[in-house]
């Protein structure tokens, strides 16, 4: 059993506030398990490793023997978090909002411990409102007080609308902390409002009131913007063992030891080993980023499908071979009036890219490669005899065989 202060140092690794942290210290010493509380609103489908950032932080809670609430906001979700936002969210439609919740917490038990997790949904308590209890609620928060918020405070400020039910949202948030009495509210730096709220609304109701935790946004594999879907930097917790490594491997050297203490489950002491090696040079980068890269294939897919995944990207990109398991084709190849293959059509219909218009970016970079001969630019018409027999190749880890 770590102590108080042993707990603190796991639990620092890797946030970026605590909010008081004597406060977070003192709720140690009493050597009661916390209720520590995540709130997600199911506004997307599919989760990758930055939405994983803060499941990761509860595991770490559970496993030092504390208790999790995870929050499925389906009530806030019909409000839209603004944070962040400099217009108002589209609002979701109950059947989306309920498909979404179903696919994330699938997923989020990947990471959590069901055992000691409770699973809520915040409309049990959000939608029962009557309007004398919402009148009280809101009673307790000023305009002024919500207008700190930077981003109403900037879309005040420079005039842009903001719509009444989004004031509603932090209010909604801090509600969930006073319902199930959190001890600690885990999330996002862009977050801290919220949590503050809370941490605001516990004490008015004469409530010992929550520490907050923020973390950090982790950025993709660029190193650069956050990881999102959108920017195609982002490694998905069901993403394929081989796909999981090979994105890995291509992170910068810069941002592994961050990646080690948000998305990984090596123990704190382990990754300051890493970080003083890397930085007196004892450690050398590409060992370190594959031991990373196994990790992250073994914490969704087993050890087993690591040591596989390791194995495919020497194959492929230190002996430059060939997987033996690409995919075929799944039928004929289709012929435009000129009897050519509109290869930009192909790629996408066989899901070596998001669209046609992805696919020709591709190709005028030199991105797809007809048995290892790069296409030339704007080469978007290719003869079916240079296809047939040949291993088409996107990128550096998609392939496709062509009979």
């Amino acid at each position: 059993m770590l102590s108080p202060e042993e707990q603190l140092h796991v639990i620092r690794s890797g946030a970026a506030q605590i909010v008081p942290e004597e406060a977070l210290l003192e709720k140690l010493k009493r050597g009661v398990p916390l209720n520590v509380k995540l709130g997600v609103d199911p506004t997307a489908p599919d989760i990758h490793l930055g939405h994983a950032v803060p499941l990761r932080k509860l595991r770490q809670f559970q496993d030092m023997g504390h208790e999790v609430t995870l929050i499925i906001g389906d009530g806030t979700a019909l409000i839209g978090d603004p944070s962040g936002r400099n217009s108002t969210r589209p609002q979701l439609t109950r059947e989306q909002i309920d498909a979404n919740a179903q696919t994330y917490v699938d997923q989020a038990f990947k990471v959590l411990d069901p055992a000691k997790t409770t699973l809520r949904y915040n409309s049990e308590w959000i939608l029962g409102l009557d309007m004398e209890g919402l009148l009280r609620l809101l009673s307790n928060f000023t305009v002024a007080r919500i207008l700190e918020r930077d981003d109403f405070h900037n879309r005040y400020t420079q005039g842009q609308p903001i719509s009444l039910h989004e004031f509603l949202y932090p209010v909604m948030q801090a509600y969930d902390s006073v319902v199930i009495k959190a001890d600690v509210e885990l999330g996002g730096t862009d977050q801290l409002f919220n949590l503050l709220a809370g941490r605001e609304l516990m004490e008015k109701l004469d409530m010992e009131p929550q520490v907050c935790l923020t973390l950090p946004l982790l950025e993709g594999t660029d190193g650069v913007r956050k990881m999102s879907k959108s920017y195609g930097n982002y490694i998905g917790l069901t993403d394929a063992p081989e796909d999981i490594f090979g994105k890995a491997m291509s992170i910068p050297d810069e941002i592994m030891v961050k990646y080690f203490r948000l998305a990984s489950d090596l123990p704190v002491d382990e990754i300051d080993a890493i970080e003083a090696g890397l930085q007196d040079d004892s450690l050398h980068p590409n060992k370190v980023k594959r031991q990373l890269a196994r990790n992250l294939v073994a914490l969704y897919h087993g050890d087993q499908e690591a040591q596989a995944a390791e194995e495919h990207f020497d194959k492929v990109f230190k002996a430059h071979e060939v997987p033996d398991d690409i995919p075929e084709l799944s039928g004929d190849l289709e012929l435009n009036d000129e009897g050519q293959v509109y290869l930009a059509a192909l790629l996408h219909k066989e899901g070596l890219a998001s669209s046609a218009a992805e696919a020709r970016r591709l190709i005028d970079g030199g991105g797809v490669k007809i048995d290892d001969e790069p296409v030339a630019s704007k080469c978007y018409n290719v003869d079916p005899d240079a296809l047939r027999g040949c291993v088409l190749k996107v990128g550096k880890r998609k392939f496709l065989r062509i009979p």
